[in-house]
This record gives C-alpha cells, structure tokens and sequence, in this order.
C-alpha cells in the first residue's frame, strides 16, 4: 500500500491510501467473529503466562517432595507433580517460555524469509533461481529432523532455541514473500523510481516491502503457531530447555508416564494449551489474510 494522497470528501486532513487500506482491514477483521476470539483467546493466554505468576505465586525451582503428586483442589487448584511443583504455576511459566521461545523464533523467520525472498523477486534472473534454488533444498529436509539432529549434537538454551527454529522456518516466508515481489517490481511506481535514478534498496526498502505488509503480517502469525509446535515436539522429545525450566511440551513429556496410572493433571492443562494457542493463532492469521484480501473486501 503507498502513501499517495486522496483529497478527501469533506474538509479536514488529507486522507493516505494506506491509512485508509489499514481502516478497512481492521473493520472488515472486527466482523470476523472467529478472528475477533481467537484474538482474545491469544490476549487471555498471555495475561495468563506473564501476569498470572504475580497473582499466583509458586515455587518452581527446588524440589518439594512431600507435596508430590497431589491431587487438583485445596491449595493446588490444578493438583501438583512427581516433584511437587504446582501445576498450575507450572503452566505458566512453561506457557512463559513457549510463548516467548515461538513469538521470536516466528519473527526472526519472517525477518530472514522477507528480506531472502524480497531481493529474491527484485532482483530475478540467475541470483532469484539460485536463491530460491536453496529454498526449494531447505524445504524437501523436514524442519524436525534438522531440530533433532542440532539437539542431539548440543543442548541449546532458549536463545538458541530462538535461533534454531527462527533459521529453520524461513523458508516458507521467504517464498511469499517473493511472489507478491515479483507483482510488485513491475508497477509504476517502482518503475518510476528506477526511471528517475533511484536505488535497488530505495526500491524495495521504501515501496516493495511496505506494499507487503500484509503478506508478511500474515506470515508471522502463521510461523509464530509452528514454532510453538516446534518447539513442544523437540521438548516432548526431552531435547528443549533443560530443568527446572520447562515448556509445555516438556510438561506434556514430563507427564504422560503419569497419565497413564490416572494422574490425567499432568498432560491434559499443557496440551489444551498449546492447542489453543496454535488454533487461537491461525484463526488469527485466516482472519488478517481475509482482512487484508482486496479481492474480498467488496
């Protein structure tokens, strides 16, 4: 979306096309009821996982064994585990850590997959077919087994976590990104800048990459829920954080030998969880693509 100018119907401060786009898109996603609540689904888990631990105070850190394997109700509303930590408390910290493990992961990707594939698409000829040759090799190796092999060799830490998933879940955005260039490098506007001696990052910094935004906005929305997967599979698999810290996937790994002698408190609280973050963030991100869909608005 450019920032040409509009005159606008009635006296008063000029009106941008984009102010105006950026309007529409968020009427037309307050009418999305399903988007409109997974939003305030995302909203209350957040509060959950970085408020909750000031209201509900728990020791997560030493081992509690006289309080081991309490059932929810009295002082453990969500009962406690092998090692008598709170479950509930756990939830949250482990929420905690999926949440900010999966929302940096997820931008570093669209981060590193928007600039790959916006140079990608400007420049074209040989540079975008070795370019997207590289893509199209990362995609054919599943991301989980790149996650498993790396774990296996070294026992990352959050940041790393970050670092691994954010480098491994590009590749996707990187070709969306792309495509909408490939669109836009042949309109007027960027033709006119080349005209008038105007420089590739001009270019693509100034009118390609803004007239994405919503691509890519999308984009992060949809590479934040596969990182929080992400990251629960490869802790489920007991190669994540390390203890005391914990993820849901951790938690759901932690108790499911639990699970099966009736301790259900262990791996039912973590896997609602990420279930509905993941399905409260692609219901999100459907209703930012319809939003942001000119074809849709009418």
């Amino acid at each position: 979306m450019t920032s040409v100018q509009i005159a606008p119907e009635t006296p008063g401060a000029p009106v941008t096309v984009a102010a105006t786009g950026f309007r529409l898109a968020a009427r037309r996603f307050r009418h999305n009821t399903l988007a409109v609540v997974g939003l305030v689904v995302l909203v209350v888990i957040v509060l959950f996982c970085f408020v909750g631990p000031f209201v509900y105070p728990t020791d997560q850190t030493h081992t509690l064994l006289e309080q081991a394997n309490q059932r929810p109700g009295g002082g453990h509303m969500l009962g406690t585990d092998a090692v008598g930590h709170d479950v509930l408390g756990r939830l949250m910290y482990g929420g905690r850590v999926s949440l900010l493990v999966g929302i940096a992961a997820g931008l570093l990707a669209t981060v590193v997959g928007t600039l790959w594939g916006s140079v990608a698409g400007y420049v074209g000829g040989w540079v975008d077919a070795a370019m997207m040759r590289v893509v199209d090799a990362g995609i054919a190796i599943p991301a989980l087994f790149i996650l498993l092999v790396i774990s296996a060799i070294t026992t990352p830490g959050v940041w790393g976590l970050v670092v691994i998933l954010g480098l491994v879940s590009w590749l996707v955005p990187s070709r969306l990104v792309r495509a909408e260039t490939l669109t836009l490098k042949n309109r007027d506007f960027v033709l006119t800048l080349r005209a008038i001696g105007g420089s590739h990052a001009r270019a693509i910094g100034r009118h390609l990459l803004p007239n994405s935004v919503s691509t890519i906005v999308v984009a992060a929305t949809f590479q934040v829920a596969d990182a929080i997967l992400l990251v629960a599979y490869v802790s489920y698999l007991g190669l994540g954080v390390q203890p005391p810290a914990t993820d849901w996937g951790g938690m759901l790994s932690a108790g499911l030998t639990a699970a099966y002698s009736g301790r259900w408190w262990l791996i039912v609280p973590p896997g609602l969880a990420v279930i509905l973050v993941v399905c409260a963030l692609n219901a999100v991100g459907d209703g930012l693509r319809d939003a942001f869909d000119v074809k849709g608005r009418g």
